[in-house]
């Protein structure tokens, strides 16, 4: 029933259902070498390619593994599914080789004034980059097209016309909501569900991706040392260039929370980009946050601590925005536009028409149509709507949480929403 309030009593201590075990148990079949030469095996053996470009990425992946190989409490599950992302993305990198081999006219491709939406992850960007995104003058890149961006070139569209490709993704995501089922009401991934560009810096095994599907500090250490702009110049843009050149569109609407602490790079990149800012409550994006990686640890945990999620990303939105305050004055004051979370919650349409006006788009009849029919097909809280709780369920005092943001709440009209 759309609306109805979930509550998760088994944060801590989960009681895994039938489909959990069974998937446990699944993971527990298979010996996972989690390896760079075995992804490289799986990846080369899948394509019959074995042009990798740069070995830098190497690097990178076995940083990946010595974390996931040095943790005793990681399932076999985990280690299983990281195993099988890592040779999608090592997939996709050499697809993506072989196709600019092919085609370097690819490159000569340009992606012009997108609007780029960053914010902090769970303060409505995703909302926000679908909503625009039903707008069809705009290329935005679905889940599907950007978990394979390049065809198998051997693979046809089946006999309901369905490209294999949305295929996988839509049973990837049937499987995940059979195993983890509360992510539908916190997180929606169907294959069209329009997803984060930072698709395309998996390929090249950088990002801060694997801090939201695994504990790895050492990992985020690494990734915070390291100038990200090359990866943002290379695999990300291009990736665009890819699914542009395939379908193309006059502009792009993008999204990505990691932006927050990366705009050197995102600007050199995208200089001419309108960039919509969301602020929300950062004790309520940690709430918010920290429940769903809490509940999705049932399955690549043997034992789940709340207090390592609270800790750790209590201290990583202070990160993000710490960064972007820093860096706030590179974003172009013209082309930016900050969007209060309340605001937009209370006013989706509106809001939509006022990041037009900053980035030179007409909102026309048509356009207004295709974001209001999104709007009524899909309604907030449709699969339910968890409960979050800090106080019950990480212990943690939200005052005392929210003085560590002073700097930013300081600066941006931002409205306390958890007390």
């Amino acid at each position: 029933m759309a609306g109805h309030r979930i509550r998760i009593e088994d944060l801590a201590r989960p009681v895994l259902d039938e489909g959990q075990k069974a998937a446990l148990a699944y993971g527990d079949q298979h010996d996972v070498d989690l390896s760079v030469r075995a992804v490289e095996t799986a990846a080369c053996e899948t394509t019959g390619l074995n042009d990798w470009g740069s070995p830098d990425w190497k690097e990178r992946l076995a940083l990946w593994f010595d974390e996931m190989n040095g943790d005793d409490n990681r399932t076999n599950l985990g280690r299983l599914t990281l195993f099988n992302d890592s040779v999608r993305y090592a997939v996709t990198r050499l697809r993506m080789n072989a196709l600019l081999k092919d085609h370097p006219e690819i490159l000569d491709q340009k992606i012009n004034a997108p609007i780029i939406v960053v914010g902090l992850p769970r303060s409505g960007t995703t909302h926000m980059v679908n909503l625009i995104a039903a707008d069809q003058r705009l290329r935005s890149m679905p889940l599907w097209e950007g978990q394979e961006p390049v065809p198998d070139p051997e693979e046809a569209p089946g006999v309901d016309g369905v490209d294999p490709r949305w295929t996988r993704c839509n049973e990837g995501w049937e499987r995940m909501r059979a195993v983890s089922p509360l992510l539908a009401s916190m997180h929606p991934m169907e294959p069209d569900h329009v997803h984060e560009e930072l698709e395309f810096m998996l390929p090249d095994f950088s990002s801060y991706t694997l801090e939201w599907v695994a504990q790895a500090p050492k990992w985020r250490d690494y990734y915070l040392s390291q100038d990200q702009t090359p990866h943002y110049l290379g695999y990300l843009l291009t990736g665009l260039k890819i699914l542009q050149w395939r379908r193309p569109r006059d502009r792009w609407v993008l999204k990505c929370p990691q932006h927050l602490e990366q705009i050197g790079p995102l600007m050199k990149t995208f200089p001419d980009a309108t960039i919509v800012m969301t602020h929300r409550d950062p004790i309520s994006v940690l709430q918010s946050a920290i429940t769903m990686m809490t509940y999705s640890a049932r399955i690549n945990y043997r034992h789940v601590d709340p207090q390592f999620y609270l800790e750790y990303w209590h201290n990583r939105i202070q990160g993000l925005l710490s960064a972007f305050v820093r860096d706030r004055d590179l974003l172009p004051s013209d082309k930016t536009i900050d969007i209060p979370f309340g605001d937009f919650m209370a006013d989706d349409l509106g809001t939509v028409e006022k990041i037009y006006e900053v980035a030179g788009l007409a909102m026309t009849p048509a356009a207004r149509s295709q974001v209001k029919t999104y709007l009524e097909t899909h309604p907030r809280g449709k699969e339910g709507q968890v409960v979050y709780d800090l106080r019950k369920d990480f212990g943690a005092d939200p005052a005392e949480l929210r003085s560590a943001f002073d700097f930013y709440l300081d600066r941006f009209a931002v409205e306390s929403e958890v007390f």
